[in-house]
């Protein structure tokens, strides 16, 4: 065989993907609050680990299975108080990873800190992008909430006041599901995460590429659906943005603020002085994201 029919076959079998506008799988590492904080004290040499106990008014349900697709079982963790003489708002808490990694687990000290403080916190594992790509994750977050609400019985959960959070690529899930007006959601806190794949400031991703099957130019229409800034309208809930000092993961933010500011929508942001992304995986950040998060979810869910 000659070189350029050999480069042919090698271009034909490993670059073909990129060429028909597909993306190879980037080179994701597990995403975790320990794997963070080891990585963000090389920098920031003051910060500590997140060291919490488990407070004693609340209780854990651990992978509660909510579903189950295609022999896909998609388990929470559901915390929650364990005084049940009066009813409470639900929290659907998302985690970050670049839509590849990270897992339930990584919300655990935001949840038992919400649940004691008088939320039904949920955190949902959802499918990654290696098991399904979009919109798996946003099918799994609004059946999770679905059953939530089915059980609201058994964690004394006020069903028409249910709010979803998220951090990085879960902010971003997160805020999608709370646009989304037939979710009836009311409240969101979006942690760092970016409202729109397409606006002028976003970055083009090949985290972002993988989960939404090809690049912008390639597949523009889930690039578009799934963009929270494109949904924003008077149904759109109060929303608090809490931001490190990372410009780019602000990106849609403050046309998603004017756009609700337009409807006389209750919108915050807090942006965190001097802080890398994923911020909220150490103290004393995560201390401050959680002050500013009960804060918020007070005023907007217990009037």
């Amino acid at each position: 065989m000659g070189f350029h029919k050999l480069y042919f076959l090698i271009f034909f079998l490993f670059g073909a993907k990129s060429a028909f506008g597909q993306t190879t799988r980037p080179n994701a590492t597990p995403y975790t609050n320990e794997t963070t904080y080891e990585k963000l004290k090389k920098k920031y040499p003051f910060i500590t680990p997140i060291d919490r106990p488990t407070p004693t008014n609340i209780g854990v349900d651990k992978d509660v299975e909510y579903a189950n697709v295609n022999g896909v079982s998609l388990k929470a963790d559901i915390y929650y108080p364990l005084d049940k003489s009066k009813k409470y708002p639900g929290i659907a808490m998302v985690h970050g990873g670049g839509w590849i990694s990270g897992s339930k687990e990584n919300e655990k000290y935001m949840a038992q800190e919400l649940a004691s403080k008088g939320y039904v916190a949920m955190a949902v594992g959802y499918r990654l992008a290696d098991v399904a790509k979009y919109p798996a994750a946003i099918n799994d977050v609004e059946t999770a909430i679905r059953f939530l609400m089915k059980n609201k019985k058994k964690y004394s959960l006020d069903s028409k006041n249910i709010a979803v959070l998220g951090e990085s690529a879960g902010a971003q899930i997160a805020t999608l599901v709370g646009v989304r007006k037939e979710n009836k959601i009311k409240a969101i806190v979006n942690v760092d995460g970016i409202v729109s794949f397409i606006h002028p400031e976003a970055e083009e991703s090949t985290y972002a590429a993988y989960w939404l099957d090809g690049d912008r130019n390639v597949n523009l229409k889930n690039w578009t659906e799934a963009s929270p800034l494109e949904f924003v309208d008077k149904n759109t809930p109060p929303t608090i943005f809490i931001n490190s000092s990372q410009a780019r993961f602000h990106a849609g933010r403050d046309d998603m603020m004017k756009k609700l500011k337009s409807y006389n929508i209750p919108t915050e942001f807090h942006e965190i002085k001097d802080t890398p992304h994923s911020f909220w995986s150490a103290e004393p950040w995560f201390t401050e994201t959680l002050d500013l998060t009960v804060k918020f979810l007070d005023k907007t869910l217990k009037k």
